[in-house]
């Protein structure tokens, strides 16, 4: 299971979709984009918790594993960003690497975004 950034950040608030986030998290294996580290870091400034940037991080880090963006998943993003902003309005870079990551490891994505809710390989929280 790759978890996007939405699914950290309802485990971090410790929302009512956190006990979803926490049973992955013990119960299966799973992973994480080094990408959405640059989320949660934009996130933390937006919310003013720029104070809780390195736990939050190191909270991912020891929580999952994390997948690396090498060219092949970089590539078939750029592929995959062309396709779905034609399908999906506000589909963005960061989603379509997300997506590229899970379809070259062959992982579920668990996410609260919208964007993905048309996507086979997909859990909505």
């Amino acid at each position: 299971m790759l978890l996007d950034t939405s699914a950290w950040i309802e485990f971090f608030q410790d929302t009512d979709k956190c006990p979803i986030v926490q049973n992955i998290l013990k119960n299966k294996e799973n992973f994480t984009s080094e990408i959405t580290f640059a989320e949660i870091v934009n996130w933390c400034f937006k919310n003013n918790l720029e104070h809780k940037i390195k736990e939050y991080i190191e909270g991912i880090k020891n929580g999952s594993k994390i997948l690396e963006l090498n060219e092949v998943i970089i590539i078939s993003a750029g592929r995959l960003n062309y396709e779905r902003k034609k399908i999906v309005k506000n589909w963005g870079m960061i989603d379509s690497l997300i997506l590229a990551t899970s379809l070259v490891y062959g992982l579920e994505i668990i996410t609260k975004d919208k964007h993905f809710k048309d996507l086979e390989n997909v859990k909505i929280l």
